[in-house]
């Protein structure tokens, strides 16, 4: 559990969790309530909770140390290549680094979030778009790592040059915690590992990492014959390289066009007005939806306009895809790994308008 959870969402997953043993910062206590995991079950852990409330997931040993083994053999990585831990240890991304080192016998060092200096003899860290947004703005040469894995979201054209430019060997990862994290890397599957499309778009994966069930006894929710719906939307390319282009929830049609917020963001992350911006869909007698953008502006005192925005992603996406409503917001909801939360994007407007 992560540590920096508020009561209320700490004890919520206590209850759906029921563990048997209770292990703080005061040492360990056996609870009477608590239920035994399965025999199987080596390892239940959260999701993220960016699309609602956090769902226990129960993952068997064979299961991690088929992710474990397959994430070194991706990377080519040596005996005695060490790893960084700096990202909390109650999420899939941080976690597996400790199981790399428990399981794979790499040396760790463990960091704070923000250190991401390289260390001679570790040149593999897991990190989330945040972090290296930080480390590129206090100047961190990223050069000598071998890999940055980075998790928690795509990278932006913006970034993406950032990092072109400063040499950093970023890895793009594509995972859930129901796969047992990332099990794509740059878009290629890691060695026993499938990707396919089912219908509407719906990005499927398949392979040895995938999860047995849920702590509350849900079950898996895979396909006839064994796939893990993902709820992304995505495609492969010629090559077999998988695009992802975001929730399937969160599509916006309007006007009959597809928009996918992912894309909208980008485009109106690169506007000079712009600090940060989420997309999202509200209804619309007209459109059927309208495109609805939630920016924090640059500057408070002189923020972007409907229109000015308008303009900017109409030239680089067309003009079906342009938000039809701006919303200005001081912060927007994030998990502590930085991921968006769509679900509290249930904001009112201050600024609003639509020009055709």
């Amino acid at each position: 559990m992560d540590h920096r959870l508020p009561g209320p969402a700490a004890q919520s997953l206590l209850e759906d969790g029921q563990p048997t043993i209770l292990v703080s910062g005061e040492g360990w206590r056996r609870l009477a309530s608590g239920r035994p995991a399965d025999p199987g079950v080596a390892l239940i852990i959260p999701t993220s909770g960016s699309s609602g409330r956090p769902r226990l997931v129960e993952l068997t040993r064979s299961a991690v140390e088929a992710g474990v083994a397959s994430s070194l053999r991706a990377l080519a990585a040596e005996a005695g290549d060490g790893w960084v831990s700096c990202l909390p240890l109650a999420h899939i991304g941080g976690l597996l680094v400790l199981l790399r080192g428990l399981l794979g016998g790499v040396p760790l060092l463990f960091r704070r979030p923000g250190e991401l200096e390289p260390v001679a003899g570790f040149p593999f860290v897991s990190v989330v778009p945040t972090q290296l947004v930080r480390a590129l703005d206090a100047g961190v040469d990223l050069r000598s790592y071998r890999a940055l894995l980075l998790g928690g979201g795509g990278v932006d054209t913006a970034l993406g040059s950032r990092l072109a430019a400063a040499g950093a060997p970023c890895v793009v990862t594509y995972g859930l915690t129901q796969s047992c994290g990332g099990v794509v890397y740059d878009g290629i599957p890691l060695p026993g590992v499938s990707v396919r499309i089912g219908d509407g778009a719906e990005i499927q994966l398949g392979g040895p990492t995938l999860f047995r069930g849920y702590r509350d006894g849900a079950a898996a929710g895979l396909t006839a014959d064994g796939w893990l719906p993902t709820g992304d939307g995505g495609r492969l390319d010629g090559d077999g390289r998988l695009h992802v282009h975001g929730r399937l929830d969160d599509l916006i049609v309007t006007g009959g066009e597809n928009v996918w917020p992912g894309d909208v963001e980008a485009a109106l992350r690169s506007h000079p007005a712009v600090a940060d911006c989420a997309v999202f869909g509200r209804p619309d007698a007209t459109w059927g939806q309208r495109v609805v953008a939630a920016v924090v502006p640059r500057d408070r005192g002189v923020p972007p306009t409907l229109d000015a925005l308008r303009d900017h992603v109409g030239a680089l996406l067309g003009r079906h895809q342009a938000p039809r409503e701006l919303v200005l917001v001081e912060t927007l909801p994030r998990t502590a790994l930085g991921k968006l939360q769509r679900g509290g994007l249930d904001v009112g407007t201050q600024e609003a308008g639509s020009r055709e």
